[in-house]
């Protein structure tokens, strides 16, 4: 979320992902996917800036899988261990697509 300062002084916390567009008339209007219009105190650089923060903060936290490499070797066994089961399983294998992935045993 980012935080903007409405016309009233209002401080407001918006989820970028909703923004479809920003106006810069004499104020700065957001829309919404939803049709809902906020004007804002903020420049749409300065929005854009903050969105642009936001998402470079949610991918450092995502982190990356150097320097993690025996996660990925757990997450490549127990995907090679549910292929084979699902290899062997030859008999139950119409019951086992019409069930999810994740609520499978293994």
């Amino acid at each position: 979320m980012i935080f903007l300062t409405r016309m009233d002084k209002q401080v407001m916390y918006l989820n970028p992902d909703h923004i479809v567009s920003i106006e810069e008339t004499p104020d700065t209007v957001i829309t919404l996917f939803n049709g809902h219009h906020f004007i804002v105190k903020e420049s749409a650089a300065e929005i854009i800036s903050r969105i642009v923060a936001f998402r470079a903060g949610i991918i450092r936290r995502a982190g990356s899988a150097v320097g993690k490499k025996y996660l990925a070797k757990v997450k490549k066994g127990l995907f090679r261990r549910a292929s084979l089961n699902r290899n062997l399983a030859g008999d139950n294998r119409e019951e086992q697509e019409r069930s999810p992935f994740h609520s499978q045993e293994f």
